[in-house]
């Protein structure tokens, strides 16, 4: 399996595809959240924690919530982000954040061991791969400052 962070450039927004929806089938709706929460928590200890609301539990559980509904829709399942949030809107509700093409590498870089655990678990590769591509090219879009 190849984990690879590809440069990005600011205002540059490259087409994406979606992961493949087999991704959140074998994964499971529970499994998909503890990714995501778990992606969290290492953001808590990281050099771009600034950027999330660390100091607020309820902020701080609300931020995963929205991330995890988000992905989920995203790669298949049950649409709870847009239910709950409305359109996807995505490069507009991180703008209030400065974030640079080190913050995004650093915000791939912590779920690298997180998706390499599911390959462990017996998650297909190609189905974990596909995600991946998803985070590394999406993440592209939200980059609003030169670093």
């Amino acid at each position: 399996m190849k984990l690879t962070i590809r440069d990005g450039v600011i205002d540059v927004r490259p087409s994406v595809a979606k992961p493949h929806p087999g991704f959140f089938h074998e994964v499971g709706e529970e499994r998909f959240r503890k990714l995501v929460f778990d992606h969290y928590e290492s953001i808590k200890t990281s050099d771009i924690s600034f950027l999330f609301p660390i100091f607020d539990d309820d902020d701080f559980a609300e931020a995963q919530k929205h991330a995890a509904d988000f992905l989920i829709e995203i790669s298949g399942g049950p649409d709870y982000f847009t239910q709950s949030r409305g359109e996807h809107q995505m490069v507009g509700r991180h703008a209030p954040f400065r974030i640079d093409e080190h913050s995004r590498k650093v915000w791939l870089e912590l779920y690298i061991p997180l998706l390499e655990a599911l390959e462990e678990e017996g998650i297909n590769p190609e189905y974990i791969e596909s995600f991946w591509n998803y985070l590394d090219i999406f993440s592209m879009w939200v980059v609003n400052t030169k670093s």
